[in-house]
C-alpha cells in the first residue's frame, strides 16, 4: 500500500503515530461488525469468513507486488502464530457477543500484563521492581472492571481475558517476524493459514449468510485487514513505548461506536478500571524497554 506524498514528508516517528491511530480505529470498529454478523451467524463461522474474505481482499495487492513478497524461511513461526491468533480470535469474537464492547476493550488492555507473566512463567525471565508493581496494579484494574464481589464473573469476561493473553503471545511473535519479513507477508500468511483451520469448526455450525450479513462480513474483513496492515507498519517504524499510549484511544472509540449503533452505555467502573489497566500496561512497557537497554 503506497503512502500519500504528504504522509511520506512527515518524520518517521510521526508516520508511525498516524499508522497506529488508524490501526486502533479499524481494530475497534471490528467489534461492531462482529456483533451485527452474530445476530445471524455463529461466531465460529464469522471467524472463518473474517480470514477467508480478508485473504480475497489482499490477493490483488499481493499479485501486484509479485509473489516474491511471500518468500520466507519462517513457516514454522508463521504456523505457530496462526494457531495462537486463531484461538484468540475465536475467544474474542465470542466475548464481543456476550459483554459490552467497552468492557471487552478495557479487558483487552491486559495483554502486556499477560506478556510479562508469560515471560516469567515459561521463559524464567526475571521480573523485578516496577514490573511487579505494575502487573499488580493492572490486575486491580481488572477487578474494578469485573467487580467479582458484587456479581459473578461472566463467561464473556473470562473469554475476553483469554483473548488478551493469546494476543499477547501473537504480538511477541509478530515483533520477531518484522525483523526479517515484509508487512504484506505477515498479514497474508495470517489469513492464508487461518482460513482453512477456521473452516473445520465452522462447518459444524454452518448456515449461508443473508445479503445484509454479507455486507457486515465484508466490512469486518476490510477493517481487520487495514488494521493489521497499519499496525504492522507502525511497529516496524517506531518503538513500543512511543506507540503504546495510542492504544488507549480504543476505549472512547469503543464507547462511542457501541452507543451509536447499539445504544450501549458503559458503566463508570469500566472507564475507571480501563484507565487503571492502561496505566499499568504503560508502566510495564516502559520498564521492559528500560531493562532491555
Amino acid at each position: 500500500m503506497p503512502l500519500p506524498y504528504t504522509l511520506k514528508a512527515l518524520p518517521r516517528s510521526l508516520q508511525a503515530t498516524v499508522f497506529m491511530a488508524l490501526a486502533m480505529l479499524f481494530f475497534t470498529s471490528m467489534g461492531i461488525f462482529i456483533r451485527l454478523a452474530a445476530e445471524e451467524l455463529h461466531t465460529l463461522e464469522i471467524v472463518f469468513f473474517r480470514n477467508f474474505l480478508a485473504f480475497l481482499l489482499m490477493a490483488p495487492w499481493i499479485l501486484r507486488q509479485g509473489i516474491g513478497v511471500m518468500y520466507t524461511r519462517r513457516l514454522g513461526l508463521y504456523s505457530f502464530r496462526a494457531l495462537i491468533n486463531l484461538s484468540g480470535m475465536a475467544a474474542g469474537f465470542t466475548a464481543i457477543t456476550m459483554i459490552p464492547l467497552a468492557e471487552f476493550t478495557a479487558l483487552g488492555f491486559t495483554a502486556p500484563l499477560w506478556t510479562t507473566l508469560g515471560a516469567w512463567f515459561f521463559l524464567s525471565e526475571r521480573v523485578q521492581g516496577r514490573r511487579i508493581v505494575a502487573v499488580a496494579v493492572g490486575f486491580v484494574g481488572v477487578m474494578v472492571v469485573l467487580q467479582p464481589g458484587f456479581s459473578a464473573i461472566s463467561m464473556g469476561s473470562a473469554l475476553a481475558l483469554v483473548h488478551a493473553g493469546l494476543i499477547a503471545g501473537t504480538t511477541l511473535i509478530v515483533k520477531r517476524l518484522t525483523g526479517t519479513e515484509r508487512p504484506v507477508a505477515i498479514v497474508a500468511y495470517m489469513v492464508l493459514m487461518q482460513a482453512p483451520l477456521a473452516l473445520i469448526p465452522a462447518l459444524f455450525v454452518w448456515q449461508w449468510p443473508t445479503l445484509m450479513t454479507w455486507v457486515w462480513l465484508w466490512c469486518l474483513a476490510g477493517v481487520a485487514t487495514l488494521g493489521h496492515i497499519f499496525w504492522t507498519r507502525a511497529v516496524r517504524m517506531a518503538e513500543v513505548t512511543q506507540l503504546q499510549p495510542l492504544e488507549f484511544i480504543r476505549l472512547p472509540i469503543a464507547g462511542l461506536f457501541a452507543f451509536a449503533v447499539f445504544t450501549e452505555v458503559p458503566t463508570i467502573w469500566t472507564w475507571v478500571g480501563g484507565v487503571v489497566i492502561f496505566v499499568a500496561t504503560a508502566l510495564v512497557t516502559r520498564a521492559e524497554v528500560a531493562a532491555s537497554r
